[in-house]
């Protein structure tokens, strides 16, 4: 687990998520399609720039849709610019919906713990501040049992080799972003953030969980 962690997300960090966006570029999200009978389920993840989980959670079958957001704080409808000033109590989240017939609870946390490093507080690479913290904000009891199994699992594994900080909390409150922020990888792949950190992860993100992917 961590040398996967560390193939899949090795220090690309030139810039910041809280650069200045550009949203120049017209390519399209893939397509979300499920049965439209589905019971479908709704998980709230924080594990650094939300740019980069809406990018991982999009491409994954059997998840319906992602949006980028704020959450877990004090300040109701906050700004980016308020949350990146760190005095709200939010972290920047990806709600997540999909069918759970399709891609299981389980399989949505092991893409999470999978795809940011869970042993740094409130930092990922050069993200650094409490909105970058990692957490699972739960919906139902079964999400927090297999958020908290899962947890337990993989510090008794040893595959980190400092202890998880990751914290699962039942859900509070949640604000989505200001629209620019909405598809951001998919309509700025020109973009600096983009580039050179999204694009690397993603690369080597769909090599890993190719059987998961949707076509």
């Amino acid at each position: 687990m961590r040398l996967l962690l560390v193939t899949l997300f090795a220090a690309t960090c030139l810039t910041a998520c809280s650069q200045t966006p550009n949203t120049k570029s017209n390519n399209k999200a893939k397509p979300m399609t499920s049965n439209p009978n589905a019971k479908l389920e709704t998980i709230y993840l924080g594990e650094g720039c939300f740019w980069c989980t809406e990018a991982f959670f999009q491409r994954i079958n059997g998840v319906i849709s992602v949006e980028s957001g704020y959450g877990g704080g004090f300040v109701e409808n906050p700004t980016y610019e308020q949350v990146c000033d760190k005095n709200t109590g939010h972290v920047e989240l990806a709600k997540v919906v999909f069918d759970p017939a399709i891609v299981s609870i389980d399989e949505i946390l092991e893409i999470f713990w999978k795809t940011h490093d869970p042993t740094t507080l409130d930092q990922q690479g050069n993200d650094i501040g409490p909105q970058y913290k990692s957490v699972v904000y739960y919906v139902t009891e079964t999400q927090k049992q297999v958020a908290q199994k899962y947890k337990e699992a993989l510090d008794k594994s040893g595959a980190f080799s400092a202890p998880i900080v990751t914290t699962i909390e039942p859900f509070k409150n949640y604000y989505p972003a200001e629209n620019y922020h909405q598809n951001y990888y998919n309509s700025n792949t020109n973009q600096g953030y983009c580039r050179f950190v999204i694009a690397p992860k993603l690369e080597k993100f769909e090599k890993v969980f190719k059987d998961k992917l949707k076509h």
